[in-house]
């Protein structure tokens, strides 16, 4: 009784309640016409948290199964408190298994970000893992996962066409066969790891370097030809241009660096308005 009352006081519907005939994955939608869609990042586990970045004006949540601490558990209930929201709910997987990417599809994730996804054979088990068959070898057990999409008409049939597949290309070699990952029928999304991929061309950090810029000119070629989105990470300064280069699926800030954000413009206000204040002394 008490966990049912702390989803109604969060404004949650009940579940069971069906989305309208017809409903489609809002960002899938949003990026077959062309248009571009920015998502917020889970890292800490707390639903209440994610409860709040479901709301803020994120098209998606990126829940990050790969670097935190989130638990299946845990992902499941941030899963839970999207409906009724208006981001949508993907997870990170941390490596790229078939069993990895069912159990956060039956939990209710809409789609499945692939890590390392390095090859044409990578990206074949990525589109194979999200769909059930005769076109993929996801295993049939939506039991959970129709509790969280009620759709009409059931919803085994609706994920093959709404869940969607996001593949990481984010070492030098995903990139020298990227023509060949582009040309896998069902990936939604190429995500290039600039951050890794700026590691393995031996440039750290620096995005914007010339191999970096070849990298992501090549993989804009390969997506365009094969009709898929691109995305990237960008902060608030970096995604106008990010758009102008052609990225169209952002994955933006995280939770925990929103709130660090929000601390340090806290203080720093406080200092503009006269308020003196010595800083705490840190505990070692």
């Amino acid at each position: 009784m008490t966990k049912l009352c702390a989803f109604v006081l969060l404004g949650m519907p009940a579940f069971g309640q069906q989305p309208p005939a017809g409903f489609v994955n809002p960002v899938k939608k949003v990026l077959k016409e062309g248009g571009v869609v920015i998502g917020g990042t889970i890292q800490a586990a707390n639903p209440d948290t994610a409860a709040i970045m479901a709301n803020a004006g994120f098209d998606f949540l990126w829940i990050e199964g790969e670097h935190s601490p989130l638990t299946l558990e845990t992902t499941r209930n941030i899963i839970l408190l999207t409906q009724g929201r208006k981001a949508v709910p993907f997870t990170r997987v941390p490596v790229n298994e078939l069993w990895t990417a069912k159990r956060m599809l039956d939990i209710g994730s809409l789609g499945v970000i692939f890590p390392f996804t390095n090859n044409v054979e990578l990206a074949r088990r990525a589109v194979m893992a999200c769909k059930y068959p005769p076109a993929g070898d996801r295993g049939v057990g939506p039991g959970m996962a129709s509790m969280r999409w009620p759709v009409v008409g059931g919803y085994a049939k609706w994920a093959n066409d709404n869940v969607m597949v996001i593949t990481i290309v984010e070492r030098p070699e995903a990139i020298e066969h990227i023509e060949e990952i582009a040309a896998v029928p069902g990936i939604d999304v190429i995500f290039m790891g600039l951050n890794d991929l700026s590691y393995g061309y031996g440039v750290p950090g620096q995005l914007r370097a010339p191999v970096m810029q070849a990298a992501v000119e090549k993989v804009m070629k390969a997506a365009k030809k094969h009709g898929i989105a691109v995305g990237g990470p960008g902060g608030a300064a970096d995604i106008q241009r990010m758009i102008g280069e052609g990225f169209r699926f952002i994955q933006g800030p995280s939770d925990l660096s929103l709130l660090q954000t929000g601390a340090r413009e806290f203080f720093a206000n406080l200092k503009k308005a006269g308020v003196e204040r010595k800083d705490p002394v840190p505990l070692y």
